[in-house]
């Protein structure tokens, strides 16, 4: 058998994993991955709208459901990392896969760049989406204290080895797929159209300035 990374005499049937990318551009190259992740998300959701008599669903929802979860927390990163830029800070993201506190650092960043209310359009359902998430994954210790596994996607157990939120419930945990494709693609425009929105402003700034100093030296 041939080697997995290496080429096919058919392009179309190759994946070129550095042909979105660029070497000088971390955040545009998280925004490719985020886009890759959603996108995955909803196109095996697609699939298994088309046919699903061998209830395939049933097992391709958990990666549907990482693949979507990562997504958004990529797009959420590259673009916290990006208002900090235009902000002038020289703060990255947020080191976590709290989806929640992810969403409350992006928003608090857009309010700063943009204090107009429809700044924050982009959020209205994604943010209806985690706090419906977050509900469904909680669980309570027996001190009390509230725990959210974010990691149900990727194990049927907790970090403390305990079963997560689908295991244990008595009833079916269900999701349907139609409302999921139509609802996620949307989220996916409103994340992929605010993240290269950002984008495009920061390479912009980038250009003014480097013509600016580019200007600066040839007059010296």
């Amino acid at each position: 058998m041939k080697n997995i990374f290496s080429y096919n005499s058919d392009i179309d049937k190759n994946a070129y994993m550095n042909w979105r990318t660029n070497r000088f551009d971390h955040i545009h190259n998280m925004h490719v991955i985020a886009e890759g992740f959603m996108n995955s998300a909803i196109s095996l959701a697609q699939t298994c709208l088309k046919d699903n008599r061998d209830k395939k669903a049933d097992m391709l929802i958990f990666p549907i459901l990482f693949n979507l979860n990562h997504g958004i927390e990529v797009y959420l990163k590259a673009m916290c990392w990006n208002l900090n830029q235009l902000l002038n800070k020289t703060e990255t993201f947020e080191s976590s896969h709290n989806l929640k506190s992810l969403l409350a650092a992006t928003k608090k960043l857009t309010v700063d760049f943009d204090n107009r209310t429809e700044a924050l359009q982009w959020s209205l359902r994604l943010e209806k989406y985690i706090d419906e998430l977050y509900t469904k994954m909680e669980t309570v210790k027996d001190n009390g204290k509230k725990v959210y596994d974010i990691t149900f996607a990727r194990y049927s157990l907790t970090r403390d080895l305990e079963p997560q939120f689908y295991i244990t419930e008595l009833n079916n945990v269900v999701i349907d797929l139609e409302n999921f494709l139509q609802f996620f693609t949307e989220v996916y425009k409103d994340l992929d159209n605010m993240s290269s929105y950002l984008l495009d402003i920061l390479d912009q700034r980038n250009e003014l300035k480097s013509e600016m100093e580019s200007e600066y030296y040839s007059n010296l």
